[in-house]
């Protein structure tokens, strides 16, 4: 990163594109407090992250932080339901509380039969709904999405980014996306452009 700065305001979908190496994931993993940075600030509702310690930073990112990969990384001797209800487990909640609202988040997402189904005996496109329905457990105040259609076919893709703009308009949702797909980026609020560690276009 050379200098990256930028706001994101709740509601927002913001895309990150450019080619590949040109520091997308990178800025989205140090956004997301995966990595850390040599220098600057980061901050998430009103909260200066670099001055929490890692215990207080993990506490922080369960609750305010979701993310969804392209591999979804879901647990595969988990069901569906136990793999959204993890994050909110690890928050401290109470387990009956936590698997209602994932059962319902599920609904939500279309996935109401497939409450029990281990990931291997859900689709491409049914794993990376399950994957948002646990980015959504904690009720985070940003979404980090990092190519998030990219091992998806062209209409479970499309079905995807529609799901985003909806989970947008029902919860005012904050989503920033690093995506190589057009389509996604075009339909985006705000697209940055990225090259050699820079934001070069702001759009």
């Amino acid at each position: 990163m050379k200098g990256v700065g930028l706001t994101i305001k709740q509601g927002e979908i913001v895309s990150i594109v450019g080619p590949s190496g040109s520091g997308k994931s990178t800025l989205l993993h140090i956004l997301g407090t995966l990595d850390k940075p040599d220098s600057g600030n980061i901050t998430i509702d009103n909260k200066n992250l670099g001055q929490l310690n890692p215990r207080s930073l993990a506490a922080f990112r369960n609750r305010n932080i979701g993310f969804v990969f392209q591999f979804h990384h879901l647990l595969p001797e988990f069901t569906a339901l136990e793999n959204v209800s993890v994050p909110g487990w690890i928050a401290g909640r109470g387990k009956k509380e936590v698997m209602e609202k994932a059962a319902g988040l599920l609904e939500l997402l279309g996935l109401a039969g497939r409450t029990e189904n281990k990931p291997q005996q859900l689709s491409g496109g049914e794993q990376q709904r399950v994957a948002v329905a646990r980015a959504l457990i904690n009720q985070p105040k940003i979404i980090f999405a990092d190519e998030p259609s990219g091992n998806l076919d062209s209409a479970n893709a499309r079905d995807l980014h529609h799901l985003f703009f909806d989970l947008r308009k029902q919860f005012n949702q904050t989503f920033l996306i690093v995506t190589h797909n057009e389509e996604l980026a075009q339909m985006s609020d705000r697209i940055l452009h990225m090259k050699d560690g820079k934001i070069v276009e702001n759009r």
